[in-house]
């Protein structure tokens, strides 16, 4: 007969991360995702399954108007439409696959 002892605790792991320009700020608010994107602790939302239909509803939104949101592209060249819609195709993706996950960014 034996004892086992163990002291377990759980650390947070990052399952994923991206960076993108804050130029895409106007093109996001237009499209609903500014808060969602970079200030998500302003809305009632902390997991990941929380911001599906919000990054859904804009995509579609970026998706359905390119034209319109193209204007909003960074004239310095960084930070464009293109960008902004595969940034946010990856992150829903990210999302869906784990719903559970804490949101958290920097600004």
């Amino acid at each position: 007969m034996s004892l086992d002892v163990y002291l377990m605790v759980t650390k947070p792991t990052s399952v994923y991360s991206a960076n993108i320009t804050h130029n895409l700020n106007k093109m996001a608010d237009k499209a609903g995702l500014y808060e969602a994107l970079w200030r998500p602790e302003e809305l009632p939302i902390t997991k990941a399954k929380d911001l599906i239909p919000i990054l859904s509803e804009g995509l579609e939104k970026l998706k359905q108007k390119p034209g319109y949101f193209k204007k909003f592209n960074a004239k310095n060249g960084w930070g464009t439409y293109d960008g902004l819609v595969n940034f946010v195709e990856e992150y829903l993706q990210a999302c869906r696959e784990n719903p559970r996950a804490r949101i958290e960014v920097s600004r």
